[in-house]
């Protein structure tokens, strides 16, 4: 497996993961719209690659935190594997590498709307443990952040993610 950044050329391989993986465009939306958006990150946005073939997708961009200040930090979204290459590891790979390179570019903490049990392993932990709240209901533990490096700032606040989260509505 190799996992590198994305460039122009992936994105329909990119998109075809994530239509197959979330059954529809949804995620295909937002994706599209946060590359068009001033939250990108090109250096986080990652492909995985099997003999050639993309078969994963990551992407880090930037969402609002608001509380004392306003401060960009990152969002974890979506993540996806196509079908028929899920539960070998490519999810965990993508998280794990991605996850690396936003503490080298020093990047302070990361946020992810997700299932505990998987993104836990990565050192998630519920928001709420750092005074952080998540924009919509839902429960707890499934809003989840991870801090990436000490930080004088006072991470606190509700995150406000922008308009490339809201395709569907359901941000």
């Amino acid at each position: 497996m190799n996992i590198r950044c994305e460039i122009p050329s992936d994105y329909q391989a990119i998109n075809e993961v994530n239509r197959l993986a979330f059954v529809g465009e949804n995620e295909v939306k937002i994706i599209e719209a946060i590359r068009q958006s001033d939250f990108y990150i090109p250096a986080l946005s990652l492909v995985a690659e099997v003999n050639n073939q993309i078969v994963g997708h990551i992407i880090l961009s930037y969402i609002h935190l608001i509380g004392e200040e306003q401060l960009k930090v990152l969002a974890l979204a979506p993540l996806a594997v196509h079908p028929q290459f899920q539960k070998q590891g490519i999810g965990s790979e993508l998280v794990t590498v991605a996850l690396t390179k936003a503490t080298e570019i020093q990047e302070a903490l990361v946020i992810v709307l997700g299932h505990p049990d998987f993104y836990q392993r990565f050192g998630f932990e519920p928001s709420v443990n750092y005074g952080i709240a998540s924009p919509f209901p839902v429960a707890q533990e499934f809003f989840m952040v991870k801090t990436l490096k000490k930080s004088d700032q006072n991470y606190r606040g509700k995150v406000v993610y922008p308009p490339a989260f809201t395709q569907d509505g359901d941000f």
